[in-house]
């Protein structure tokens, strides 16, 4: 089970810092540019987890998932101009990103104790909250934001993996199928524009 998180939070942790990478490309950074938006996609939602479960930060206690970040920011420096679509990259990226996150910030609040709402909470916040950052420093709008789903996939793939596991499905098949659905989610809003009904204004009464 711990060989599983760890794989799974290496690959976010990877994923997530090519997201913030290619952002850096796109805004024509320097090498310190992209290594310091590689970082701050790549663990920012993991340390949010991480404080408020009162868990040691797990890329100081461990520096591994800071090597990925910065690697992924040298590489993608120098290979980012071979990727025409950079934008669409990006966002496939990132969707990958909050349905692995979803999961894994939703499987280690579980094991830290917490009841299942709360363990979905932080699935989501995991996910969400690197990117979060990653675009208001680039004043870009933030995906989160968008019309289409995004933070509902994190919710989806944590809640999914949250439910089979207290259901007594085995972890590793519960953590495949929560980022299934939360993956599955996020490509129909790439692809097809999926969004939840917004919120409509009507006129006020007069009392």
């Amino acid at each position: 089970m711990h060989a599983l998180i760890a794989f799974i939070d290496l690959t976010a942790v990877a994923v997530f810092a090519a997201s913030g990478a290619l952002v850096a490309s796109r805004k024509q950074m320097d090498l310190i540019g992209f290594g310091l938006m590689a970082a701050i996609t790549g663990v920012g939602g993991g340390t949010l987890r991480d404080l408020l479960l009162d868990r040691p930060v797990f890329w100081v206690a461990d520096a591994k998932p800071l090597a990925v970040c910065l690697a992924v920011a040298v590489v993608l420096f120098f290979t980012a101009h071979v990727i025409q679509r950079r934008y669409q990259v990006l966002l496939w990226a990132d969707g990958i990103g909050i349905a692995l996150y979803g999961v894994m910030g939703a499987e280690l609040a579980r094991l830290s104790g917490a009841g299942p709402l709360v363990a979905i909470v932080m699935g989501m916040m995991t996910a969400t909250f690197g990117g979060l950052i990653r675009d208001v420093i680039c004043a870009e709008t933030p995906l989160v934001l968008r019309k289409e789903v995004y933070a509902t996939c994190a919710v989806a793939a944590a809640a999914v993996h949250i439910g089979l596991v207290f259901a007594g499905i085995p972890i590793e098949a519960a953590a495949i199928a929560g980022f299934g659905a939360g993956f599955a989610l996020r490509a129909a809003g790439i692809v097809r524009g999926l969004s939840l009904p917004p919120y409509k204004g009507r006129p006020g009464k007069d009392y």
